[in-house]
């Protein structure tokens, strides 16, 4: 076997060798704890009776008005869940350089082994430099694409929360006018 065939094939097994040591950063994708965000809770209704209606009868206008209320909005405020489920986050990748260094040292060593005996000092210096500006780029690439995932699922989870308000405003709506209707003042 010739000295560059030789060369090639080591060069190969250093670089299969190199690629079996890459791993992805630590904590680069794992799930933030979630925040603890309390429900939006709405003001309790009162209704006062203003025809003198007893106590019994006020416990049924308020059964009758929460069912009609129910009907008429299509929304059960007893059956509805107490909170969203909390939001997924993936924490972001510090900047740190280390995928600048990984990618210098990698393409230093591609570059002395692929250039000749000669010249192998100026192919690491060349590698060295390509190497840092892709693992640069792939950085920079890997915190963007997360911070862009984390502003929608951040948006994704107003929207949400506003959706699961909206037909909680209609309910109450329609129990107060049913008990409007029935003579009471709704405070």
């Amino acid at each position: 076997m010739n000295r560059l065939s030789l060369r090639a094939v080591v060069g190969l097994a250093v670089v299969a060798t190199l690629a079996g040591c890459v791993v992805a950063p630590r904590g680069a994708y794992a799930p933030m704890p979630p925040r603890v965000q309390a429900p939006v809770a709405q003001a309790p209704m009162y209704f006062y009776p203003e025809r003198g209606q007893d106590e019994a009868r006020q416990d049924r206008d308020r059964y009758e008005c929460y069912r009609w209320a129910v009907a008429q909005s299509g929304v059960d405020p007893g059956m509805t869940p107490v909170s969203l489920p909390p939001p997924t986050w993936q924490r972001a990748p510090s900047r740190d350089g280390a995928d600048v260094a990984a990618g210098a040292v990698t393409g230093a060593v591609l570059g002395s082994m692929t250039s000749s005996r000669r010249h192998s000092g100026e192919g690491a210096v060349i590698g060295a430099l390509f190497g840092a500006a892709l693992g640069a780029i792939a950085q920079e690439s890997r915190a963007q694409s997360i911070e862009q995932a984390n502003a929608a699922r951040a948006q994704h989870q107003e929207a949400l929360r506003q959706a699961a308000q909206a037909p909680l405003g209609d309910f109450r709506r329609a129990m107060g006018a049913c008990m409007l209707g029935r003579g009471y003042r709704v405070g």
